[in-house]
């Protein structure tokens, strides 16, 4: 989660939402990113899209069975779905997120009756620190 915080760092550097994802498999490091939405103008650039694109692409396949996502922000509805379609294996995630999550709050998009895979989901790994990089990116601003 350390490296996904730090992408999450990065990404408040380049001016994005900081929010940093790390695919893992096994002990190697498939994918790393943060948000790159303003950068790309591009509204799916969201790390969790740009680390599971990166992974199918390293590894030449979009099914990413044996993968672990590490983010430090609970993924929207959008990024669930990639991450349900892609079959990750387990999703580990910092801070909640009440107002755009998918997982723990809004749809529970894992939970529907129409999702085909759900990954294992830990929630709160780092969750202050996670907390802290968004709460500071957020207070600059206004």
């Amino acid at each position: 989660m350390q490296m996904a915080l730090n992408e999450a760092r990065a990404a408040a550097e380049r001016g994005e939402v900081p929010v940093g994802a790390v695919l893992v498999r096994g002990s190697e490091v498939v994918a790393r990113n943060g948000n790159r939405t303003r950068e790309l103008n591009d509204p799916t650039a969201h790390a969790e899209m740009l680390v599971v694109r990166a992974a199918g692409a390293q590894l030449k396949t979009e099914r990413l069975m044996n993968c672990d996502l590490y983010v430090t922000l609970e993924p929207c509805a959008m990024c669930a779905a990639a991450l349900s379609f892609a079959r990750i294996r387990r999703l580990y995630f910092g801070a909640p997120d009440p107002k755009g999550g998918a997982v723990e709050h809004g749809p529970r998009f894992f939970s529907q009756p129409t999702c085909h895979h759900a990954p294992e989901v830990y929630g709160g790994i780092a969750e202050r620190q996670a907390a802290d990089v968004l709460r500071a990116f957020f207070q600059e601003r206004r």
